[in-house]
């Protein structure tokens, strides 16, 4: 049998306006684990899509144990061994955990279907795998990061050689990432190969034997992984040097602008205080349940407070609603994009004026002309790339989705910005774009909230740290205080 499990030759694929990818060759080990990294729109998803079926390239050609082969379909990709576990969620919530497994291939008995079977031998694998939720529970009921495991457990339980996993940890938890890690481990030891595709450059060094960078839809580099250095694999990721990943403001701390005093949200956040000031970067540290998120949706209205004060320069208000939150100059970028920051299904120009159509309302009416040019203004300063302004926001990658997020906030004016997981899901090339937006915000006087899980950033970028666990505020460091030892010796203390 031949050493490699797949190669793809030459591969080429054209869309309207567009070379997505154009003559790349690809090759995976047999039982290896293989890193494929690029920046969002680099043309990753686009590979496995046609190694999935999913698209038809328009040249190379694929092939699989030594054999040429095509894959018309997902359903003949299936059939040759090739699993994907998709980052978005491909399960239907009103089914169980077990039927989920199981959909397209129910075992009969005597022409009827054997559910107590079913479910038995279904939680027999969740529990092989380590997974702490019942094959008889609705999808539905389940977190994000346990749906997650389910659609990790799907292609698992189907007898396949080549698994292809894109960014299958961006919503598991630490200890759930571990799982995974362990997973992926023992499918290599088993001579299962794992295409792996993160932004978290950590992970890759941790699990890849091979890296493939990919840019501007071709191969820039492939080689072990231990022959790559973190800030070579960035730069070739982003095609220049990258001097520092957490870049520097240069502004004056000015007044307070946001006072919180013993805010209390029941059974989730009690007697938080803090105080924000103009043109200063605060960062919310925590694990994962330390109230963070919580505190943010107070401050902004998505969630009601029983007890505490807020001050917005100086003035007492009662935040009881989204709408007050932002006549009186907050805004929330939430921490899931798709769900709550973006209609998906519009285009640009609607998701950048929507939070303040009276901006663009001309008499009676929403001016065209006023939005595009508000729209287009936007898109300019933040770089947002995209070949139209009637672009759906769903057809960009992640990083130009959050910088939409960016530009409705920055339309609307708002003086005090609220960024929950502002990097979560996008390249280190665009992080890093988001980084000197933060920067250039609080230089212009804004005064920015940054809640993020991935520690080295929550403290590069902050002037100032507030740590939370278990909904108490149990410390408030300096920036030269915030080691990542300090922070998490608070972060565990409740």
């Amino acid at each position: 049998m031949a050493d490699y499990i797949l190669e793809m030759h030459h591969i080429t694929k054209r869309f309207p306006g567009v070379v997505a990818l154009h003559d790349v060759s690809f090759s995976v080990h047999r039982g290896e684990i293989h890193a494929l990294v690029g920046e969002n729109g680099a043309g990753k998803s686009t590979l496995m899509k046609i190694l999935n079926g999913v698209y038809q390239a328009d040249e190379g050609s694929i092939v699989l144990n030594g054999e040429k082969t095509i894959i018309r379909n997902t359903t003949e990709a299936k059939a040759k061994g090739i699993g994907l576990v998709f980052q978005e969620f491909n399960l239907v919530n009103s089914l169980t955990v077990a039927e989920n497994l199981y959909i397209n291939r129910l075992p009969k008995r005597k022409g009827r279907i054997d559910w107590k079977a079913i479910n038995r031998e279904a939680q027999e694998f969740l529990d092989s795998l380590g997974f702490n939720f019942k094959a008889t529970q609705k999808i539905e009921q389940l977190s994000a990061a346990q749906q997650q495991l389910v659609e990790i457990a799907k292609v698992l339980a189907i007898n396949t050689s080549l698994i292809v996993m894109d960014e299958p940890t961006s919503s598991l938890t630490t200890t759930e990432s571990e799982i995974l890690f362990a997973i992926i481990e023992n499918l290599k030891r088993k001579g299962i190969s794992v295409i792996y595709i993160s932004h978290k450059l950590e992970e890759v060094f941790r699990l890849a034997d091979t890296t493939t960078v990919i840019r501007d839809g071709q191969i820039i580099d492939s080689a072990p992984t231990a022959t790559f250095t973190r800030d070579s694999v960035v730069e070739k990721m982003v095609g220049r040097s990258v001097d520092t990943e957490y870049p520097r403001k240069n502004c004056e701390i000015g007044e307070v602008v946001l006072s919180v005093e013993e805010i209390k949200r029941e059974g989730l956040i009690e007697d938080i205080s803090f105080k924000l000031h103009k043109g200063e970067i605060l960062g919310f540290a925590g694990l994962v349940g330390s109230g963070r998120t919580e505190v943010a949706e107070a401050i902004f209205g998505a969630e009601l407070y029983q007890k505490g004060t807020i001050e917005v320069k100086g003035k007492k208000i009662a935040i009881h609603s989204t709408h007050q939150a932002k006549h009186e100059g907050i805004g929330l970028l939430t921490e899931d994009r798709k769900e709550t920051g973006l209609v998906l299904g519009y285009n640009l120009i609607w998701n950048i004026t929507i939070t303040n159509l009276n901006k663009v309302r001309r008499r009676q009416f929403i001016s065209e002309k006023a939005e595009s040019l508000a729209a287009a203004r936007f898109t300019q300063e933040l770089n947002i790339k995209t070949p139209s302004l009637k672009q759906f926001a769903v057809n960009l990658s992640g990083g130009n989705q959050q910088k939409v997020v960016f530009a409705k906030w920055l339309f609307s004016d708002v003086d005090i910005l609220i960024l929950d997981e502002p990097t979560r899901g996008i390249d280190v090339g665009a992080k890093y774009e988001i980084y000197q937006l933060m920067n250039r915000l609080a230089e212009q006087g804004k005064a920015i909230i940054m809640i993020s899980s991935e520690l080295p950033e929550v403290i590069g970028m902050s002037d100032r740290l507030v740590v939370l666990s278990g909904g108490k505020k149990v410390g408030e460091l300096n920036r030269e205080e915030a080691t990542p030892e300090a922070v998490m010796s608070l972060a565990v203390s409740n």
